[in-house]
């Protein structure tokens, strides 16, 4: 996909460094290049050249390098123009480029050309921004493999597969009075069924990309005096939440991002659960309850005094939600040791005990208990999970109306899950879509 405007930015992060790079992309980007530099340009080799104003003064001294199309990054001439790392020169550089003819970069336009232009798909061009943003080396391999295409293979996979049943239904069509077995839809029914399969497993290791991009959003819940707030401060660190005696203490949700072992997770400390109370707790009540419906973890913390009346009060809110681990707090205050349970941690919020066990338990959770994928595969984002989840959707009534020999209804669920794949990926046309996807880049990218 040509464009006939060259861009140009800032490529390093903002500030003084020891090197700085201004990258130009577009017909005129070698042009533009040889102009500043003095060099005649050798493809993908570094040159020492001065950097010169339009009156020839001096703007600073490095290397230029020229990558022709279309074995760039972009897929379109690209040049860069490696100086020192002055802000000052850098933006003289840029603004010499754009008296030679470019024009300043929007946020992430060299990687959405370099996606128009067939360099990269849209997961891949997503994983760039998520290796960029990655907080620790476990986020970053996860988005390494992202862009590497280890998730956009998978995907691709799966979308070849579902085309080859799209066609072979949308054939079947034409001979509906043939006897089902005659036209092999119970083999297409066969592999569809191994295909929801391998759908469900690679949208299971996107959730656990997810949370790896994102962080975790755990809610604690519990009666008051539990020590939910007392809990939040030992693992935040700092004396986040008011703790107090006086049951209702806490009345809204209070949100805390902590990192555990290069975990980031969301916590949410919500208003203690109990029949009763004024209007503004049984409001507190309310959006504890509100915010445990968009949580990955629930915190179940009761007072490990007497668990059983705990646990009686949560019971309704514990199945609400999949991933939960119960937590036994106030252990210090017991008179012996508590025997271990399965479900259960004992912790003490006061002396820190069993907070330890808690990380390794959050970790595992984060993980949904694969401890091969603690890392994670790959990066993901919120938006590709829900495109995995409508695929595995279409494909499930996909298989309803193919029992039902309802054939013109499942082909069309079957090319629903297949653009629903497309969409991922980046089959898409929608110019908004892209723009909000690639406003979030770094200028330079």
């Amino acid at each position: 996909m040509a464009h006939t405007d060259t861009i140009a930015a800032i490529a390093t992060a903002p500030g003084a460094g020891g090197v700085g790079i201004v990258r130009l992309s577009g017909p005129r980007a070698l042009d533009i290049a040889r102009a500043i530099s003095g060099r005649d340009l050798q493809p993908r080799r570094a040159l020492r050249a001065g950097f010169a104003a339009a009156d020839g003064e001096p703007i600073d001294d490095g290397i230029v390098l020229a990558f022709p199309a279309p074995h760039s990054f972009t897929g379109e001439d690209v040049a860069e123009l490696q100086a020192h790392g002055s802000p000052v020169a850098l933006r003289r550089l840029v603004e010499r480029c754009c008296e030679l003819g470019a024009r300043p970069a929007r946020p992430g336009e060299f990687s959405q050309r370099a996606f128009l232009n067939g360099k990269l798909d849209l997961v891949q061009a997503e994983a760039i921004a998520d290796l960029i943003a990655a907080a620790d080396l476990r986020a970053a391999r996860a988005a390494r493999r992202s862009l590497e295409g280890v998730f956009s293979q998978r995907i691709a996979a799966i979308a070849e597969v579902l085309l080859r049943l799209r066609v072979h239904v949308e054939a079947a069509i034409d001979f509906v009075d043939e006897p089902i077995d005659t036209l092999g839809l119970p083999q297409v029914a066969a592999e569809l069924g191994g295909l929801r399969a391998r759908l469900l497993t690679l949208l299971q290791q996107a959730e656990r990309g997810r949370r790896l991009r994102d962080g975790l959003h755990a809610v604690l819940l519990g009666p008051p005096n539990a020590g939910k707030s007392s809990l939040l401060n030992a693992l935040a660190g700092d004396a986040r939440a008011i703790v107090a005696d006086v049951a209702g203490t806490t009345r809204d949700v209070l949100r805390e991002t902590v990192r555990i072992d290069g975990l980031e997770l969301v916590l949410a400390d919500t208003a203690g659960l109990r029949e009763g109370g004024d209007a503004i707790e049984r409001e507190g009540m309310r959006r504890a309850r509100a915010e445990l419906e968009r949580a990955d973890l629930a915190l179940l913390v009761v007072d490990a005094r007497d668990p059983r009346a705990g646990r009686a009060a949560l019971a309704d809110a514990a199945a609400a939600v999949p991933l939960r681990l119960w937590i036994h707090n106030k252990a210090d205050l017991l008179a012996e040791p508590p025997p271990p349970v399965d479900d259960t941690l004992h912790v003490s919020a006061l002396t820190g005990a069993g907070l330890e066990a808690l990380h390794v338990a959050l970790r595992r959770m984060a993980a949904s208990g694969a401890p091969d994928a603690a890392e994670g595969e790959f990066s993901a984002r919120a938006r590709q999970v829900e495109g995995l989840r409508q695929t595995l959707g279409h494909a499930d009534a996909a298989a309803a109306e193919l029992g039902n020999a309802r054939l013109e209804l499942a082909a069309e669920e079957l090319r629903l899950a297949h653009d629903a794949l497309g969409d991922i990926i980046g089959r898409v046309s929608a110019d908004q879509m892209l723009g909000h996807i690639f406003s979030s880049f770094c200028i330079g990218k």
